[in-house]
């Protein structure tokens, strides 16, 4: 991700998290797609003047050393958004959300810059989540063809 990206990225996602409500001490994933948005996320709310701290949870345990899962803090009792780049199935956000909840967080909800609108938004919400997205498949396929073709309709 580009520097100015960071910057986009961390300010969006920051401020949908504050519209939902959510102010979490730990935002996170799945690496590698969560990671760089999470800690853009984490800086800019520095920047404002808020405690809040990125998180990565690991594909599997690390094989030596502590051997955790969950690298960036003790999540035990905290209050935590669980982010992702790209949700489609929704399958790497459930397993990032199981190794949190079992290590003691509170989780006050998901986050991805894009659903694909392919499911794993509902199976978030099924799962008892709540679940936002900066931006649908749709959104972005539609803003993409007006670019190309000015004249295109928008509905």
């Amino acid at each position: 991700m580009t520097g100015q990206g960071q910057v986009l990225v961390g300010e969006v996602c920051y401020h949908a998290m504050r519209n939902a409500g959510w102010k979490p001490e730990f935002v996170g994933g799945m690496t590698l797609g969560a990671d760089p948005i999470a800690f853009a996320v984490a800086h800019h709310a520095t920047r404002q003047g808020e405690s809040l701290n990125g998180f990565t949870v690991r594909k599997a345990p690390k094989i030596h050393g502590t051997a955790r899962r969950v690298e960036g803090g003790t999540l035990r009792g905290a209050r935590v958004v669980v982010i992702e780049d790209c949700v489609t199935t929704g399958g790497s956000v459930l397993e990032a959300l199981d190794v949190v909840t079992r290590q003691g967080a509170l989780v006050l909800g998901t986050l991805a810059l894009v659903d694909r609108e392919e499911g794993g938004g509902v199976r978030l919400i099924e799962a008892g989540y709540e679940f936002r997205a900066i931006f649908t498949a749709k959104e972005l396929l539609r803003d993409r063809m007006t670019s190309l073709h000015p004249g295109a309709s928008r509905s």
